[in-house]
């Protein structure tokens, strides 16, 4: 398996994976051209955040994308892991793993960059497993959001 950051080509796999994991984790029927708009503004405007893919033999069987949260506490970015989706097939076999470890990498490597978060559907048992499992704590805070309908 590699990991890769996603190019304008894997853009159609990303919004089936975004339109398929919303209907998995949280029962919602996403609009595909609006979620089509989304993936693309990403890849138009950087800034945004950036998609990371997996590959096995080919063929592309994860992705997740990455945005920014600027931490004036650590004068650094703080990466935020999003839009995790792994193929049904291919889940139990630490893709997640290697891509979190990808970007775990990058973080280390680069003193501008301070840390991973990210945040899972409380109802998201497996997720939240693997998370923990991975050293990641949720002990530290709670998300609140407010979002127009």
């Amino acid at each position: 398996m590699i990991v890769r950051e996603a190019r304008p080509e894997d853009l159609e796999t990303i919004v089936d994976f975004q339109v398929n994991m919303a209907l998995e984790t949280e029962n919602i029927a996403l609009d595909p051209d609006t979620v089509h708009l989304g993936v693309k503004a990403v890849f138009t405007a950087p800034a945004k955040g950036k998609y990371y893919i997996a590959e096995k033999a080919g063929k592309v069987i994860a992705s997740l994308l990455t945005t920014f949260e600027w931490s004036d506490w650590r004068n650094g970015t703080v990466i935020w892991l999003q839009s995790v989706y792994v193929m049904p097939g291919h889940r139990g076999q630490g893709v997640y793993k290697g891509m979190y470890r990808h970007i775990q990498e990058k973080v280390e490597r680069d003193n501008r960059l301070k840390g991973i978060r990210l945040y899972a559907e409380k109802t998201n048992v497996t997720a939240r497993k693997v998370y923990e499992k991975l050293g990641m704590t949720s002990e530290h805070y709670l998300l609140y959001e407010w979002l127009k309908d």
